[in-house]
């Protein structure tokens, strides 16, 4: 019977649907009126957050290579696939380039590593297992998914690569077309081979001890988790070039305060005795409120059904992930910790 269980692929289709459901929809980043991408986000988001998965799972890595192989995704989405933080900015709020050098739109480019390695790999899969709690070891898929996921990863890679360089681009955004620089795509292919190397390398190095300590209040993560996301929106502004005379330098400085806050509190926390489920659900739960809210910033003036597709999506996520958490507080499982 558990055999049988262990061939069920719910969530692993879970987790592909959550991906770019978390990253593009319930933010507002894919609207009403460009749903019809939705199916290659599906492919490229969703497939590789999976396949990341199956790697972490299949070799018992930690959190530490899922985030290295979340990067790597990250890096191919904009150097290779869409080339977003290469290109030339679409939109300028202000109608002024901000925080461009090198060929690199590095501001946005800081924004994206960190929102899309979040966003698309390690919020989805922690949120999927704690659908799936009893499902938390399994890879979810076969080597013959591994092979069918990674096909259409790559179909999706080429569909979302010539839907937005070579269409929207062109004539949504009336920009010219863009070619990346060989130096830039070579190093980029070189940092993403590295990436995955070092991710997959077995370490000697012992993670931290499991001990007890006092951890923040579950609101307080909550809270903390709200106001991390409503500060990354601010990047992705400042990418945009919302405040041109904001320093840029100072942007990075925030993007990397951003980034060290999550990897030295959150490893720590997750290694107590004392960190239940329930606390996983509370970061969860607010780094996903604090996007969905803030974003709709971004909707001053949009199109009324993408104001009303966002609203209604937003509302069903709200009321979906409260059951979650009160179904989650009532478990008698053993905790899941964030390894």
């Amino acid at each position: 019977m558990k055999e049988v269980k262990n061939k069920n692929i719910a969530p692993a289709l879970m987790l592909i649907f959550l991906a770019p459901l978390v990253t593009e929809i319930l933010p507002g980043a894919t609207r009403f009126s460009s749903i019809f991408v939705f199916p290659i986000q599906i492919m490229v988001w969703g497939g590789g957050a999976l396949l990341i998965r199956y790697v972490i799972r299949r070799r018992q890595l930690g959190w530490k290579s899922m985030l290295l192989l979340a990067l790597a995704l990250s890096l191919a989405e904009e150097f290779l696939i869409q080339q977003t933080s290469i290109a030339p900015m679409v939109i300028h709020l202000k109608g002024v380039t901000y925080a461009r050098a090198g060929g690199i739109n590095y501001v946005y480019l800081l924004w994206a590593l960190i929102y899309e390695s979040v966003s698309v790999v390690i919020l989805p899969v922690y949120l999927t297992e704690l659908i799936f709690p009893n499902r938390k070891k399994d890879p979810w898929i076969s080597r013959g998914g591994v092979i069918l996921f990674s096909a259409l990863f790559l179909l999706g890679s080429f569909a979302a690569w010539f839907t937005w360089t070579q269409i929207a681009r062109v004539k949504v955004f009336h920009v010219s077309a863009y070619t990346p620089s060989f130096p830039l795509v070579a190093a980029a292919i070189v940092v993403i081979a590295l990436l995955i190397f070092m991710a997959t390398k077995k370490s000697g190095k012992k993670s931290l001890p499991i001990k007890k300590m006092n951890l923040p209040a579950k609101w307080i993560l909550m809270i903390s988790g709200g106001i991390w996301s409503v500060l990354l929106f601010g990047l992705v502004l400042l990418g945009f070039g919302i405040l041109p005379p904001f320093p840029p330098i100072i942007a990075v400085l925030v993007a990397l305060g951003l980034t060290a806050a999550a990897i030295y509190f959150l490893p720590r926390w997750t290694n107590s005795i004392c960190w239940k489920q329930t606390h996983t659900f509370s970061v969860i739960f607010g780094v996903m409120l604090g996007s969905m809210l803030v974003s709709f910033i971004g909707f001053i003036g949009a199109l009324p059904k993408d104001l009303y597709f966002k609203i209604i999506v937003d509302a069903i996520a709200i009321i979906l992930l409260i059951r979650l958490g009160l179904k989650i507080n009532k478990r008698p499982i053993p905790d899941i910790s964030i390894t």
